[in-house]
Parts: C-alpha cells; structure tokens; sequence
C-alpha cells in the first residue's frame, strides 16, 4: 500500500501571513463566477431581445461610445455561429460550481484544475480578442461585455497561482513573489486596458470635460 500523499501546502504571503490556497482562490472565483453568469445572462437576454425587435434598445446602449447595441449586431457579437454570451453562461456556471464545491471542502483533482485552467486560458484569449475588436473595430464599449472581460482575467490569473501553489517541485522563489504580490498583475492589466479605453474614444472624453 503507498503511503497517503500529504495535501499541497497553500502559498503563503510571507509579508502579512496571509494565503492563497483553495479557500482564498475559491472565494475569488465565487466573485468572479457569480459576476460573470450574471453579465452573461443579461447580455443573453438582451441580444434576444435584438433578434426579436430590431428596433430595441438595450439597456446598456446610453451614448455612442457606450452603446452594446453596436456590439451586439456586429458580426463578432456571433463569431461562433450563435450569441458569444452563450458561452459565458455556460463557462461561469462550471467557475461557479468549481468555486463553491472548493469552499464546501470538495476534494476537486488536479486533473479537473488542469481542465478549468485550459477553458480560462481559451476564454481569456477570447476576451482579448474582443477587447480589440470593441475598442479598434466596432467602436463601441459594452459595460457587461467589460465585467467579463475582467473577471475572466482574474479568475484565470489566480487559478495559474493556485495550480502553481500545489506543484510541490517547484518551489521557485520569484512565484513566492507572485503570491505575495498577487494583485499587481490584475492591477496592472485593469490600468492598461483603461489607458487603451481611454485613448480609443479620446475624442469623445473630451467632449464630456
């Protein structure tokens, strides 16, 4: 009989003794999970509101920059052949669910972290797509298409540092750093995404002043 593996310490904050094991990832992906099922639904139920009356404004069409209708009419608001917040329903139900087995004290494998791990990897080289395609192609911002695209960033960021967290080989020190300093990256991302929001629509920000 092999002896019992022992469980993966969790990654500590050696600065303010804090961590981010299971439990601390678990609650970030409850927030980022709930948040994005809710910005999909209502995206889903609005762009069949759009398919049914052409003429309908959705709720989140307030000004010619921040108009999802522009969005949701685009050729890419489909790129798959059915509405893309389709699969936000169902990739933030699987976060979701994940989350809070991990929290009910669930033994989730590795195996099935490799998987959502792969899914949020797919799902935030989407978003980027996306991104590039609002600010650059469409022009138009969607404030719901914008929650998913920060939490698909941040569900993915801290599932790489719990994954990281469990791989007991490697104890490399610059991710210690990481898990001690494990908010600049989503901090820095968040400000360059507004810098690039900001200079794409520059020459209406400045109608507003």
């Amino acid at each position: 009989m092999s002896a019992p593996t022992r469980p993966a310490a969790p990654a500590t904050d050696e600065a303010s003794g804090r961590t981010l094991g299971s439990t601390g990832v678990g609650w970030i992906l409850v927030v980022c999970g709930a948040a994005g099922l809710l910005a999909s639904l209502v995206l889903t139920v609005e762009k069949f509101a759009v398919l049914a009356d052409p003429a309908y404004r959705p709720s989140c069409s307030i000004n010619p920059v921040i108009s999802c209708g522009s969005i949701m009419t685009s050729w890419q608001a489909e790129l798959f052949g059915f509405p893309n917040p389709l699969l936000g329903v169902i990739g933030f139900t699987v976060v979701l669910t994940t989350a809070v087995a991990v929290l009910a004290g669930a033994g989730v494998p590795r195996w099935y972290w490799n998987g959502l791990f792969a899914g949020l990897t797919a799902a935030v080289a989407f978003v980027h797509w996306l991104i590039f395609q609002s600010l650059y192609r469409i022009e138009a911002l969607c404030p719901y298409c914008m929650v998913v695209w920060l939490v698909s960033v941040l569900g993915w960021w801290y599932c790489l540092l719990h994954l990281e967290a469990v791989q007991k080989h490697r104890p490399l020190r610059s991710w210690q750093r990481l898990h001690r300093l494990h908010a600049v990256v989503p901090t820095v991302w968040t400000l360059t995404v507004s810098a690039l929001v900001a200079h794409a629509f520059w020459p209406y920000w400045q109608t507003l002043i």
